[in-house]
């Protein structure tokens, strides 16, 4: 984001929300390293800074949380449970920790003597991780299924299937750890745990498990997106901010219509971004403020 010739960028920003007063907050960043501050006080934590605004975005690297790696997928996971649940951030920065330790002996061939109290530790908060990752997804079962009749109502009902990382009807997360010790000592890495986590959506039209087509796999994304979206909104009462980029080279008229109805009858703000203005801005949905970018510079436009 820091332009060609400029040795940072700074972003500024003041908002408004259920809570009375304005707030701002601030980010300057050099590429390698940065300086935040939080209504007017300095942060030494970026968490602190993401946490106070909840943003979900569509653009069109979107159909990569369906199609793409696994790790697309845990970090959606993680955004919601990140803002609806406070202790999570703490058991995940216990787990990664951990982790990191036990990769480290890995790699130096270390004995069962020094990997047992990485491994209890991991499995500690890997649990918590887990049990949290699994209660989220089958909370947005139900918004899941009411986006998904709006965009693909063909394919019938939605399932979200979790897979934890290891096999857990079998063992737990200590005896996956202990039993993959000799291979993850030849590799070097930790190949069981949350950090393999994944899921995936099975539709009831699709018992086989048969492949999405590419526009099938953005309009799913799109109905995990809003799912995320209208889960926030019911467990915080607000909508996090909506951001959409080129809505017109991912959907077709019908479905821009569609995302565009839903949240103009939410309370959600919404920032959509193309190089034109969508068709369907016009006499029913409205925009509220336009801007264009004109010689580098960010103007108002008035209609």
């Amino acid at each position: 984001m820091i332009r060609s010739g400029v040795s940072q960028c700074e972003v500024f920003i003041r908002w408004r929300e259920h809570r009375p007063g304005e707030r701002q907050a601030g980010l300057l960043h050099t590429g390698s390293s940065w300086q935040a501050k939080l209504n007017g006080q300095e942060t030494n934590s970026l968490t602190e800074l993401c946490s106070e605004i909840p943003v979900v975005t569509f653009e069109p690297g979107s159909h990569e949380l369906i199609g793409g790696g696994a790790e697309h997928r845990r970090r959606y996971l993680d955004w919601g449970l990140f803002h609806v649940e406070p202790e999570f951030i703490q058991q995940w920065r216990r787990y990664a920790r951990a982790l990191k330790q036990r990769n480290s002996l890995l790699k130096s061939q270390a004995n069962a003597g020094l990997l047992n109290p990485w491994e209890k530790e991991m499995a500690l908060s890997g649990e918590v991780i887990n049990r949290y990752r699994s209660q989220y997804l089958e909370e947005l079962d139900v918004e899941l299924n009411q986006t998904v009749n709006q965009y693909l109502p063909e394919l019938g009902q939605a399932h979200l299937v979790f897979i934890p990382g290891w096999k857990r009807a079998d063992v737990s997360l200590l005896d996956a750890l202990i039993l993959s010790r000799q291979r993850d000592l030849q590799t070097g890495n930790t190949s069981v745990g949350p950090h393999r986590a994944d899921w995936r959506v099975e539709y009831e039209m699709l018992p086989n498990k048969e492949m999405l087509s590419r526009g099938q796999e953005k309009l799913t994304a799109l109905a995990c997106v809003m799912a995320q979206a209208e889960n926030y909104a019911h467990r915080k009462n607000e909508w996090p901010v909506v951001c959409m980029d080129d809505l017109a080279s991912e959907l077709d008229l019908q479905h821009q219509e569609q995302v565009l109805s839903h949240l103009a009858a939410s309370n959600a703000q919404v920032i959509l971004t193309a190089t034109e203005s969508p068709l369907i801005l016009g006499n029913e949905i409205k925009a509220q403020t336009r801007f264009h970018v004109k010689h580098g510079q960010v103007l108002q436009s008035f209609d």
